[in-house]
């Protein structure tokens, strides 16, 4: 690689380190056909990782309507729902396949 080019990979490497840091990340657990825990806080205006793991026997989901977000999570398995960011308010997610099963964000 040329002098040039390795200066360039560099100094966008240099600029890009805060964008390339780990956005917040919340455990949700799938368990007993319960999200937990049901009430997830999470701060507004910031981009989010939610790992949610199903400890459940049977396939799972996380969907959310308002949050245009579905994933399978199968038994002993975990998945990753990037959200946000989101403006502060109440936002409702559910498992498809156990529709009793709901839980909110809290987006302060």
């Amino acid at each position: 690689m040329r002098p040039a080019a390795w200066f360039v990979a560099l100094v966008f490497l240099a600029l890009a380190g805060p964008a390339l840091a780990d956005d917040p990340s919340f455990l949700i657990v799938l368990k007993n056909n319960q999200f937990v825990p049901s009430e997830v806080q999470i701060p507004a205006g910031v981009k989010v990782k939610l790992l949610v793991r199903n400890d459940n026997p049977t396939v799972s989901e996380f969907e959310s309507t308002h949050l245009h977000r579905e994933k399978i999570v199968r038994p002993g398995q975990e998945v990753t729902v990037f959200i946000g960011p989101l403006n502060p308010g109440n936002y409702e997610f559910f498992d498809d396949f156990h529709p009793e099963t709901r839980g909110h964000l809290v987006a302060e």
